[in-house]
C-alpha cells in the first residue's frame, strides 16, 4: 500500500478509538432495574468491546417528541449516535458495534456468519412468544379469555426453548467462543426470569447463568441499575 493509503488507515483507526457514541436510555426504567430494558444490549456489547460511552436519559414524555422521534421513529429507546451515524433497533446496533471492535465476531467468515444467523435467531425465532406472553400477562391479564391464552403461549415458547436445549447441549456457547449471537440470546431468555420456564431446561438456564457472569455484563448491569437507583432517589 502506498503512504498515502496506509495514513488514511491510520486516520481511520484512531477516529474509532477515540469517537465515543451516545446511546439513549430510560430516565426512570420500567423494569425497576433489573436489567430488562433493551439499552442493557448495547451496553453489554460496549462493555465487551472496552468502547467507552455517553448515556443521554429520556422520559417517557421525551420519547415521543419530535426530537427523539428522529433518531427513533417508533418513540423507543436506545438509540445510538456516532460520528453522524444514528441508529435504532438493537439488532443492528449491536451488529455495528461488533463489526467495528474484535471480540463479539470470529475472524473466519463462516464463523462470522453463523454468529449473525444466532443474532437474528434471537430477535426473530426465539424472542417473539416470550414477548407475547408478556402481554399476555401486563396488558391482557383481564381478559376473559386470558387463562386460555397463556397456556398456548407457554407452550410455544417451550416449543422453542426445547429446541434449543438440543441444539446448544452440553457446549458453553452456540457456536464456538461467546459472540453477538450469545449476547442477543442470553439477553432475550433472561426476560423468562421470573417465570421459572427456564428451569426445565437446565442447559439454558446454566447458559442465562454463564452470560450474566461475564464481567462487560456485570458492568453493564450496575451502570443501568445505577440510573434506576438516583432516579428512585430523586437525584
Amino acid at each position: 500500500r502506498s503512504s498515502s493509503g496506509r495514513k488514511a488507515d491510520s486516520i481511520e483507526i484512531f477516529r474509532s478509538q477515540t469517537m465515543i457514541p451516545t446511546i439513549t436510555a430510560f430516565a426512570h426504567s420500567p423494569d425497576r432495574g433489573r436489567g430488562q430494558a433493551r439499552d442493557m444490549r448495547v451496553r453489554w456489547a460496549l462493555e465487551e468491546v472496552g468502547q467507552p460511552y455517553d448515556v443521554r436519559l429520556v422520559s417517557f414524555e421525551d420519547m415521543k417528541q419530535p426530537a427523539h422521534r428522529a433518531l427513533q421513529p417508533f418513540g423507543q429507546i436506545p438509540t445510538y449516535e456516532e460520528d453522524g451515524l444514528v441508529l435504532f433497533e438493537t439488532g443492528a446496533i449491536v451488529l455495528r458495534i461488533a463489526e467495528r471492535h474484535a471480540g463479539l465476531l470470529p475472524g473466519d467468515a463462516n464463523a462470522r456468519a453463523r454468529a449473525i444467523s444466532w443474532m437474528f435467531c434471537a430477535l426473530n425465532t426465539m424472542e417473539p412468544p416470550i414477548l407475547d406472553r408478556q402481554v399476555a400477562i401486563f396488558m391482557e391479564g383481564n381478559e376473559s379469555w386470558h387463562e386460555q391464552r397463556l397456556p398456548k403461549v407457554d407452550g410455544r415458547i417451550r416449543d422453542r426453548l426445547g429446541e434449543l436445549s438440543i441444539r446448544l447441549g452440553d457446549a458453553d456457547w452456540l457456536d464456538g467462543d461467546f459472540s453477538a449471537g450469545d449476547l442477543l440470546m442470553v439477553t432475550v431468555l433472561r426476560r423468562l426470569n421470573m417465570s421459572g420456564l427456564l428451569r426445565d431446561y437446565p442447559n439454558l438456564d446454566a447458559y442465562v447463568t454463564r452470560g450474566e457472569a461475564r464481567p462487560a455484563f456485570r458492568r453493564a448491569f450496575a451502570a443501568q441499575l445505577a440510573v434506576f437507583t438516583a432516579a428512585s432517589a430523586g437525584r
